[in-house]
């Protein structure tokens, strides 16, 4: 079935949109109360013993989040077991997961190797997720489509020329720095517009949202990829789709753009708690070795141990530069004294960090 084009909306207009409706005195206080959460983020990060415990933990749990918008679902166990048991075999959906983790790591290396986010390097991402090659759409039909009642919701451009056009308007707003509006709040517009452009065939929400995670970076916002607005919008799901079709159908950015602050706002916040939590048993994990394992007791095996949730004797070796039969014995120790939980995968057996990945599990 073609789709007839609908004119109203094929016209997306440049960017910025006029300032006196993005930053009416309701945006700029939550603005205010959202760079504060954030600040406190960055700056709490850097209290972990290792920033790679909370990397590697939020970058697989926005995979998953944002993964599950697209109706994309597997576990955390899942995740955990292909990246660390060779034996693991995953399933479609993990595997999709596991591209969009690369994607978004890919994306920080791109960030602070370029110190810019360009069109060429929104593709680069698009395509790791995607694993193809079709870049911008040529091929006019693209439609958002009410999945209970097939009304076509929104025709995005359908014109290449058009598309690149405004995918260059865009680059231009993401790397200026010359204006006077808050990041935070052209993070809200420049996400609305690229959902709008919608410029791939495929993979247009995820790679939507590794950008907004990136935008944080490429502002110094945040150092690392440690905030993931996914479950933010899997929790209110219904507001960021009629939200997003307020700004195009009633030039409603005021809702839109407070729906995200309050987003990055909560986001962080709950990031915090978990980032006082995982500092709690780290000490906790850290005294009972001291106390019950003095010999084998360092600060870098513990780090390990909550770097990698799922944890094997390879890790050790070749983190901590032991020998096997040392690596072996010390996480069997660890085993004996309540730490971890040993699983056979195949060949190889995993140790599980029992009361880290619970904490995980739960957010």
């Amino acid at each position: 079935m073609t789709i007839k084009p609908n004119k109203a909306f094929n016209d997306l207009p440049l960017l910025p949109p006029k300032e006196s409706l993005v930053e009416t005195i309701s945006i700029l206080k939550q603005e205010s109360k959202s760079a504060v959460a954030l600040a406190e983020l960055k700056g709490l990060t850097n209290t972990l013993p290792n920033p790679n415990i909370l990397i590697n933990v939020v970058i697989l749990e926005e995979a998953q989040a944002s993964s599950g918008i697209e109706n994309v679902i597997t576990t955390q166990d899942k995740l955990y077991q292909a990246l660390y048991a060779k034996s693991a075999k995953p399933d479609v959906a993990t595997k999709e997961v596991l591209r969009y983790r690369e994607a978004l790591l890919m994306g920080t290396l791109l960030i602070k190797e370029k110190g810019f986010l360009n069109t060429n390097g929104i593709i680069t991402i698009q395509k790791e997720l995607e694993e193809n090659n079709a870049g911008l759409r040529r091929l006019p039909g693209s439609a958002l489509v009410n999945d209970l009642t097939n009304e076509v919701i929104y025709t995005p451009p359908d014109n290449f020329y058009t598309i690149s056009d405004l995918m260059k308007n865009l680059e231009e707003y993401l790397n200026d720095d010359h204006d006077d509006v808050s990041p935070l709040i052209k993070l809200a517009i420049q996400h609305y517009q690229f959902e709008s452009i919608h410029p791939f065939y495929d993979g247009n929400g995820r790679t939507g949202r590794i950008i907004n995670v990136l935008y944080l970076i490429l502002k110094g916002l945040l150092k690392e990829p440690v905030l993931y607005l996914s479950s933010f919008i899997i929790q209110n799901k219904g507001d960021y789709y009629r939200l997003l079709q307020e700004v195009r159908t009633k030039n409603n950015w005021e809702d839109w753009i407070l729906y995200m602050l309050k987003g990055i706002e909560q986001t962080a916040q709950s990031t915090i708690e978990q980032i006082n939590k995982i500092n709690l048993l780290f000490n906790e994990t850290q005294k009972l070795v001291q106390e019950k394992l003095p010999r084998i007791y360092s600060k870098d095996l513990i780090e390990q141990l909550f770097i990698h949730p799922y944890s094997k004797i390879e890790f050790l070796v070749n983190n901590l530069g032991i020998e096997r039969k040392a690596a072996s014995r010390y996480l069997n120790g660890l085993e004996e004294i309540g730490i971890l939980k040993s699983q056979q995968k195949g060949k190889e057996v995993i140790y599980i960090n029992t009361k880290l990945y619970n904490l995980l599990k739960k957010g």
